[in-house]
């Protein structure tokens, strides 16, 4: 019985994967799908930057995906950590001077970075993952240089979760005034300035938050562990 449904199954997976090839254009009769995205790319998303107008709208329920796979990945990883359910006692020594002091002082720069990589990547090469990695980069640095300082966890996981929201939000609001989920329902403003592209910045920024503390909290626990 249970081989029957497996092979249900794969003729099910496999007649849909069929017809989602089909309807891929190919050859010089049709248009090419990324000949496409680079001559339509700008008027119907608002974004300069052709790669965040893939990424955020024409396969925004993929990146959606991508974002929930690092979400289950940090449960997964706190839960296997955490298994005995105590926590343990963690014995830091000092860092150097020299560590200590560019903890201090690039902290700041890097989190100021991160954040205009995401906010700005409609515009320019970055985008949500990109800002997001380089702001856990910062919190690493903070383990690392000034080690008697911890994260709140508590703020993590509500910038975490809110960043989550917003996306889905953001997705719900394009099924109900457009014609799909993620539709960039808000006006693309005027290309090449900040407030442009429509929902684009907003699930940027959603996912620059969401995935920077995602990862410093995988770098939090791992640094506990250790």
């Amino acid at each position: 019985m249970r081989r029957i449904v497996a092979i249900l199954l794969l003729i099910i997976v496999a007649v849909g994967i069929s017809l989602s090839l089909a309807k891929i254009p190919f050859g010089t009769s049709k248009t090419k799908v990324g000949r496409y995205y680079i001559d339509e790319g700008i008027k119907e998303t608002g974004a300069v930057n052709i790669v965040t107008s893939v990424v955020v709208n024409y396969r925004g329920f993929d990146t959606l995906g991508e974002v929930t796979v690092l979400f289950i990945a940090t449960i997964g990883l706190g839960a296997v950590l955490t298994a005995n359910g105590r926590e343990k006692i963690r014995k830091t020594e000092p860092a150097s001077l020299v560590l200590y002091t560019g903890c201090r002082l690039l902290f700041p720069l890097i989190l100021v970075f991160g954040t205009y990589i995401f906010i700005h990547g409609h515009l320019t090469p970055g985008g949500g993952f990109q800002g997001g990695a380089i702001i856990a980069s910062g919190f690493l640095l903070i383990y690392l240089g000034c080690r008697e300082r911890r994260i709140s966890r508590v703020a993590f996981n509500l910038a975490e979760s809110l960043g989550g929201l917003i996306f889905v939000v953001i997705g719900l609001l394009g099924l109900a005034f457009g014609d799909y989920f993620l539709s960039n329902f808000l006006p693309k403003g005027t290309a090449n300035t900040l407030f442009s592209a429509g929902i684009i910045p907003i699930i940027y920024i959603a996912i620059g938050f969401k995935v920077g503390s995602e990862l410093a909290s995988i770098i939090d626990n791992l640094i506990e562990e250790s």
